[in-house]
């Protein structure tokens, strides 16, 4: 009977709690704590700092509390490298080069930078890092020799090796990833989704170890078209979003959804707004519902999974990081600011 009793009386509290309903965001305010003349595809959030790092070899850090920032430059022989890729781990933080030679930088035991993977080769063009955990990394890169360019570090980012070709799924001719935003790869727990120029989607469940190919439906019969973003908000789902930054305003194709994992995808908002954005983000806290896309062209915004969208700013960036349900950090060109979303 205890038991009877106790159930019913679990019953009514669960019963009497009402779904928190979030406010739905009308508008952003933009705080800019960051300008130079420099181009920005490349942040992250690290406890109370936000790291970044640009072209002309230029990287730093911005104290959230502060906001005092710290910038610094990187050269390499005669060349000042341009970054677009970043990542951290509890004790380091790495930058990534595109172009020919690939140069990528961890935290040195002596205070500065130290070169840990070069590359050299014509075709050498890496894209985007991240890390599963402390060990564990990943770095992705355009075909070279007839597959995705990847290399995994498993001993914190001290050493990286380049996955051969017949461990891999085989490159589709020019086949690459968009150094947009550095968010062509998205993370969860051991598992890697990578997303393409010619529209697909590569996965791993074992941190690179074994993988597998899915095609996408977005648009990817040119050049500039294909996979810009990515992000899963939890294992199952996940978004995809790209464009044609040469014809920005159209959207036929460019933004699709998985519920699955990533194991197929329906194309969202077809043929309406957004069209190109080089950034895609889930709103943090909103059960996979809210999401926000940014580009040089603004910040979208939809809170029904991708279905519907509005523009809540003119206000061009390339790439955004959630440190809450609310506030964002965002860089672009000449600048790195604060989002507040209301």
């Amino acid at each position: 009977m205890r038991y009877s009793i106790l159930f019913f009386t679990l019953f009514l509290i669960h019963s009497c709690q009402k779904p928190v309903n979030r406010p739905v965001f009308s508008e952003v305010i933009v705080e800019v704590l960051y300008e130079d003349s420099l181009s920005i595809r490349a942040i992250e959030l690290m406890g109370g700092s936000l790291g970044f790092a640009a072209n002309k070899g230029v990287f730093g850090t911005i104290d959230l509390q502060t906001k005092t920032v710290r910038t610094n430059s990187q050269k390499y022989d005669s060349i000042f490298p341009e970054f677009r890729a970043i990542a951290h781990t509890s004790t380091d933080f790495f930058m990534l080069s595109v172009a020919n030679p690939a140069l990528l930088y961890k935290t040195g035991d002596m205070g500065k930078m130290e070169l840990v993977y070069a590359e050299d080769g014509e075709n050498v063009f890496y894209d985007a890092m991240a890390f599963w955990n402390d060990k564990e990394g990943i770095a992705i890169g355009d075909t070279v020799g007839g597959c995705l360019s990847i290399i995994i570090t498993r001993d914190g980012g001290y050493s990286w090796a380049k996955l051969p070709c017949d461990q891999l799924p085989q490159g589709l001719e020019g086949e690459g990833a968009f150094a947009a935003s550095n968010t062509n790869i998205a993370l969860q727990g051991n598992k890697a989704w990578i997303g393409t120029t010619k529209g697909r989607v590569l996965f791993t469940d074992n941190a690179g170890k074994s993988w597998s190919v899915v095609q996408t439906p977005i648009l990817s019969d040119k050049p500039t078209q294909g996979i810009y973003s990515m992000d899963f908000y939890d294992s199952s789902l996940g978004i995809v979003i790209g464009g044609d930054y040469t014809d920005p305003d159209k959207s036929f194709a460019n933004k699709a959804i998985s519920r699955d994992g990533g194991k197929s995808w329906e194309l969202l908002a077809n043929n309406q707004e957004p069209g190109y954005k080089s950034c895609i983000r889930f709103v943090p806290n909103s059960e996979g519902k809210e999401i926000v896309a940014i580009g040089f062209t603004g910040i979208s915004y939809s809170n029904d999974m991708g279905i519907n969208w509005k523009a809540l700013s003119n206000e061009g960036f390339y790439t955004i990081r959630f440190q809450n349900d609310s506030v964002a950090y965002a860089a672009g060109r000449n600048r790195i600011a604060k989002l507040t979303f209301k």
